[in-house]
């Protein structure tokens, strides 16, 4: 079966992802939709597409299967209502939403409908991730007590000229957006690892003092002026998870975004920018080698030659050796990646559940999971640090509920 697809936001990162789409085997059409022309034509050229169409309402009002937003973060939970009521699948990139009604529609769209909804957080396939929950789900950890997941991403080390890319002359207005209301790729590292959920949290905000305009009260439109924030969490199962989202941090963001911890009663998992460790009671173990991802190599690369055969199909893919890359199509073999190794997998988990009618892992039930807490997490901090409850949507239906 194959299905068809248009992309919603072409710029810098949906235009990579109209090429990976455009790419597999389970996608018969790509179309591209851009509220700039420009860009949605320039998509197509670059990625040969199979078109453009002039709005998102003219993707709707078309026989396009499903969408892919990749639009503002702030506007993507009243799009995909809308897709959804159209009667499209829809992959969202992060967040899913920005405020907890937002979330429970989304939820009640999808149920009502029956169609496909994924979230696509990368942090799903973090090597330390999938690391972690290898070795959890074999036992390894023990009974895991305490967990960190942080977004470590300085705004000097490119969300300027991200913001300026998407904002134009506005762009110190949506530059504010607060650190917690984009909260996946922390907390869905941990919680993609862990199978609980977070039920409370208090969060303390750091404010801004850098006069710049930006995180300014008086300009945001999100009346922010947080730049960091620290949140700990206390999670269904009665463990702890600690997450910071950081804007102002002298950290090489560029090398290593998100970065985990994860603490067991018998053994434990670490990380600093270029080294991860597993520890048990008699001794360290370093384990970089297993979670370091490279650049996509083509096929045709004489480079390849000196790489070890065992490592060989991760390095074509821009994947880690933890990364199991049987599972992807043939076409993604050479193709480009990004976010550690997580743009391929995230593609064909949406690709694989709206070709077989299944849910994604990201499911709209664990998207909630991944992003509600950082909202609540924000709240807290506007209200000094009150620990606040956490609703949860509960597990996703299955075929008998």
């Amino acid at each position: 079966m194959t299905f068809s697809l248009g992309v919603v936001g072409v710029g810098q990162f949906g235009g990579h992802f109209a090429h990976l789409f455009k790419l597999h085997p389970g996608v018969s059409k790509v179309v591209a939709v851009d509220e700039r022309p420009e860009r949605a034509a320039a998509a197509r050229e670059q990625w040969a597409l199979d078109g453009t169409m002039a709005s998102f309402e003219d993707l709707l009002a078309s026989d396009v299967d499903a969408v892919a937003i990749f639009t503002q973060r702030w506007t993507h939970g009243p799009l995909v209502v809308q897709a959804l009521r159209a009667g499209k699948h829809v992959y969202s990139a992060v967040p899913m939403a920005i405020t907890e009604d937002e979330i429970a529609l989304i939820i009640e769209t999808v149920r009502e409908t029956g169609l496909v909804y994924a979230m696509g957080e990368t942090s799903f396939y973090n090597p330390a991730t999938v690391y972690a929950r290898d070795q959890h789900a074999a036992g390894r950890f023990g009974r895991i007590f305490y967990a960190e997941g942080d977004y470590v991403h300085d705004m000097d080390l490119g969300f300027y000229e991200a913001y300026q890319y998407s904002g134009g002359e506005r762009w110190k207005e949506t530059a504010s957006y607060p650190p917690m209301l984009y909260p996946t790729h922390a907390i869905g590292g941990v919680l993609g690892a862990v199978p609980a959920h977070a039920v409370s949290v208090s969060c303390v905000g750091v404010k801004d003092d850098r006069p710049d305009g930006v995180f300014d009260k008086d300009v945001s439109m999100f009346s922010n002026d947080f730049s960091n924030a620290t949140a700990l969490f206390e999670l269904n199962d009665g463990a702890v998870m600690r997450t910071n989202e950081m804007r102002r941090v002298g950290y090489p963001s560029h090398i290593r975004e998100s970065r985990f911890r994860f603490f067991g009663t018998e053994a434990s998992f670490e990380q600093l920018a270029t080294v991860s460790v597993w520890q048990d009671k008699k001794d360290v173990h370093d384990i970089s080698a297993q979670l370091e991802t490279r650049p996509s190599i083509p096929l045709d690369d004489p480079s390849l030659a000196d790489v070890a055969p065992e490592l060989r199909d991760a390095f074509i893919s821009g994947l880690a050796p933890v990364h199991d890359s049987s599972r992807l199509p043939e076409e993604f073999r050479g193709a480009p990646n990004g976010h550690d190794g997580s743009h391929q997998f995230l593609v064909d988990d949406f690709v694989t559940a709206v070709n077989s009618g299944s849910l994604p892992p990201v499911n709209a039930w664990v998207a909630a999971r991944f992003t509600l807490p950082g909202i609540v997490a924000h709240a807290s901090a506007q209200r000094n640090g009150e620990r606040l409850p956490i609703r949860d949507f509960g597990d996703a239906p299955t075929a008998d509920s």
